[in-house]
């Protein structure tokens, strides 16, 4: 059964993550920064390593843009969790999909694996991307020739919904894919749970 965290901050959501999922003192979660490898400001990589540990998980790093496909695979392997931090979502998916990460990720997810996304790591198990054009910069990611994503969920989370500095292009988001595709807005202190089929929005 498919059991997702997804989020627009994990800093802000954190306590959420312990109700959601009990007994985390010593396990472990292969955490994947690389979608913030572009952007100038990413202070929130190492805000959400720092909840995780308070959480009491063991943090395993994983940069796939510079791993190998079996150090991917073993990473993914031997830990628990999987978070994938935010960040730039094309460049995310570019690097994903040249390392063979996505469908390693998808394999996990789908053998009941618990994934917790922020940002871009939520973004990315929709059916495609291209929504998020108005919320990130899609000419960082060259060589990525398909918007089509991880599809783990038949929705689109909408993070940072309110929320500076994505008030405006959030808002774009919404007013043109609306009425295309099933949207689901979220605040930074909202979270969307997954289990199995089901989704609901918890947090204020």
């Amino acid at each position: 059964m498919k059991k997702l965290f997804l989020t627009s901050s994990f800093e802000e959501t954190a306590s959420l993550f312990g109700a959601f999922e009990e007994e985390l003192t010593g396990r472990t979660v292969t955490f994947i920064p690389t979608a913030a490898i572009q952007e100038e400001y990413n202070d929130y990589v190492q805000a959400g390593r720092k909840a995780l540990e308070e959480l009491g998980l063991v943090v395993d790093e994983l940069e796939i843009s510079s791993a190998s496909p079996q150090e991917i695979e073993s990473t993914l392997q031997r830990n628990d969790m999987i978070y994938v931090t935010g960040g730039n979502t094309f460049f995310l998916l570019q690097e994903l999909k040249k390392s063979g990460a996505d469908q390693r990720i998808r394999a996990h997810i789908q053998a009941g694996k618990i994934y917790i996304g922020e940002s871009a790591g939520s973004i990315i198990l929709s059916p495609h991307i291209e929504y998020v054009k108005e919320m990130d910069d899609s000419t960082v990611a060259p060589s990525l020739k398909s918007y089509g994503a991880l599809n783990v969920i038949d929705f689109y989370p909408v993070p940072h919904h309110g929320c500076f500095p994505f008030v405006e292009s959030s808002e774009k988001v919404l007013a043109e894919y609306q009425s295309k595709v099933p949207l689901v807005p979220i605040t930074n202190a909202q979270a969307i749970v997954v289990e199995g089929e089901q989704f609901r929005i918890v947090g204020a």
